[in-house]
């Protein structure tokens, strides 16, 4: 069995062990997988140029500050640097356009992208950047025409290397609800969601999208997963969004600060504890220290660790670590289960770029999600669904998946990967799973 997608190379995970019996029963592979993720996102493109100090004082921005900007102004300051060629890059961004491009590229497979797009495009602009940035694999036919910009995130670089931000949002939080499509979700194996598109300006339509989005997810019971973007957004209102988190989002993916925003815990292990009041599946990433997860198993179900076990805040915490994960509504008698992976080889040399990196982890994360979904669809006698699991591997694995995935954009310099992982390593654990 193997994951979503016609893989040329081995998966990270094992998958070539299958049971004799189950195999006469396996469906055949079809065009179209029964698997994918949707996302719903404020599409922008990040541009970064080379100019002077009078550029930046010309368009009343503070040098090495971060400001807000009109959309005439922004567009008057991109045409001078399209004029005078002071772009240096274009790189399509937004956190969950970032996710779903990286899980396209891991999967090999289909994911949808839900935002706005300029109607017209002329080769060479952003919008055409933000097309030729993202994956061949990600579905980008329902995203809705808008006549104007989308976002726009200007870093101009200083002969001295200071970097001032300029900022436009141009009409990225124009999705109106009638634009998200229903089927598209019903069918998902989970909407993907960010803080940043519940918390938008007064009028604007993309939290009413983003509440509908959510509705269509509930009603067909898909799991929503919640990024935290930012934890200024967070520690604005920590309570708003613990109650949000209980009513809507099944698995949530954060950093450190953005933990302690929520929690009010600075140790990662204690907030992901915490974070499981709320929800199913929690995903924190903690810079150096390494990356949590944290999750619900059955009872019955878990599975002893072969791995050290780990000293924490809370005692030898990772004990269950190659147990499967639940949603708490599935479970009989629901265990909690924590998982603990250092950065992969210690982290880069070099750190490239640290935007991202827990956008690849969650595309991680949401490729193994799919998979057990595949897995299902294909194989559904298999003794791997006895139980309605979450996810296809052990807690553990997926930690070690995200941490790797994780790697491999801290030493890039775009946020987006551009080629999947190298062939998987075996592991202790892998052969446990498949006894």
């Amino acid at each position: 069995m193997k994951f979503p997608g016609k893989r040329k190379s081995k998966h990270y995970f094992p998958v070539s062990l299958r049971d004799p019996l189950l195999l006469q029963q396996a469906q055949p592979d079809n065009e179209a997988s029964p698997s994918w993720v949707v996302g719903i996102d404020q599409t922008l493109v990040d541009i970064e140029a080379r100019v002077d100090d009078a550029f930046v004082e010309r368009y009343g921005l503070s040098l090495g500050h971060s400001l807000v900007i009109e959309d005439d102004v922004a567009e008057a300051l991109y045409q001078e640097l399209v004029r005078e060629n002071l772009i240096t890059h274009q790189f399509a961004g937004g956190t969950i356009g970032n996710t779903m491009h990286n899980y396209s590229v891991l999967a090999d497979d289909r994911s949808v992208l839900l935002g706005v797009m300029c109607n017209n495009i002329t080769p060479g602009s952003y919008a055409y950047r933000y097309l030729c940035n993202t994956s061949s694999r990600t579905d980008l036919n329902y995203l809705q025409g808008v006549d104007g910009a989308i976002g726009r995130c200007f870093t101009l670089i200083s002969e001295q290397g200071e970097r001032t931000f300029a900022i436009s949002p141009g009409h990225m939080n124009q999705l109106r609800p009638e634009s998200i499509p229903e089927a598209v979700i019903a069918g998902a194996s989970a909407l993907v969601l960010t803080s940043y598109l519940v918390r938008c300006k007064p009028g604007e339509p993309m939290p009413q999208a983003t509440m509908t989005a959510i509705g269509y997810a509930k009603k067909h019971n898909v799991p929503v997963v919640l990024t935290l973007g930012t934890k200024y957004v967070i520690a604005d209102n920590p309570q708003w969004w613990r109650d949000f988190l209980k009513e809507h989002v099944s698995i949530l993916a954060m950093n450190e600060e953005e933990a302690l925003a929520l929690t009010g815990e600075s140790d990662p292990l204690l907030a992901s504890n915490k974070a499981l009041d709320w929800v199913d599946l929690v995903l924190c990433t903690a810079g150096p220290v390494g990356l949590y997860m944290a999750g619900y198993t059955e009872e019955e179900a878990k599975r002893k660790t072969q791995h050290p076990l780990l000293p924490g805040a809370i005692a030898e915490f990772n004990q269950y670590e190659f147990s499967r994960v639940m949603r708490l509504q599935d479970c009989q008698q629901p265990l909690r289960i924590f998982s603990h992976i250092a950065p992969y080889m210690g982290g880069p040399e070099k750190i490239m770029n640290t935007n991202g990196a827990g956008d690849g982890a969650l595309a991680a994360l949401l490729h193994d999600i799919t998979a057990n979904n595949y897995h299902r669809s294909n194989v559904p006698n298999s003794s791997k669904h006895k139980f309605n699991w979450l996810t296809y591997s052990s807690l553990a694995q997926v930690c070690k998946y995200a941490n790797r995935v994780s790697y491999q954009v801290l030493n890039q310099h775009s946020p987006r990967l551009t080629r999947g992982l190298p062939e998987r390593e075996d592991s202790l654990e892998e052969a446990y799973w498949e006894r």
